[in-house]
């Protein structure tokens, strides 16, 4: 298989299409050209309009920069602009599904994060000694958020659970490099007291 193949392969297996998107734009496009076209199907037949015959709704827009007030208007104009910026937005990027590449050679590997998250809590579960529902890890795209809950009294070093949470997630060999945070959260002493 191809270099450019297993590219767009891996692409297509971590990037989602925007369709839904797209449907509800042209989903919304149609109402409008029906409603309009509906207007002035009964304009032609001298029937009363639904909503705004099309010589009232022209002659709105004329004496809508006069006629109403200019927040009104302005607002108005905010509002279409942003639903614009929001589908330009949409257009082009891509979306991003929640997964991640591991280097693999001259083979496409692709792994949920998941996967990877349940991977390096039970890696850290075996590493730290705490049961494995005391140690909580999210993947995202560009980072990793390692929660560990140790129970009152036992110590636990910080430092210690990034380097192996570190030294884990380098041995995945994800084509992307991660930022590792990692929270120590220790339950509350005056709690346990009472």
């Amino acid at each position: 298989m191809s270099t450019p193949v297993l590219r767009r392969v891996v692409r297509r297996e971590t990037h989602s299409p925007r369709t839904v998107a797209t449907f509800v734009a042209v989903i919304l496009l149609i109402l409008a050209l029906v409603y309009i076209g509906l207007e002035i199907v009964l304009s032609l037949a001298a029937q009363p309009a639904l909503l705004l015959g099309p010589a009232a709704a022209g002659g709105w827009l004329i004496g809508l920069p006069t006629a109403q007030p200019a927040g009104l208007v302005i607002a108005g104009s905010a509002v279409l602009v942003l639903l614009g910026v929001i589908f330009v937005w949409l257009a082009v990027t891509p979306g991003r599904l929640s997964k991640h590449t591991l280097d693999a050679g001259d083979r496409a590997v692709v792994v949920d994060n998941g996967v990877i998250a349940s991977a390096l809590a039970q890696h850290l579960s075996e590493e730290t000694g705490l049961a494995r529902e005391n140690i909580t890890v999210g993947v995202a795209h560009r980072s990793v958020d390692v929660t560990v809950r140790p129970g009152a009294g036992i110590p636990l070093d910080k430092s210690m659970v990034q380097s192996a949470a570190e030294l884990e997630l380098e041995t995945y060999r994800l084509t992307r490099s991660v930022r590792t945070r990692v929270r120590i959260d220790r339950p509350d002493t005056k709690e346990d007291e009472l």
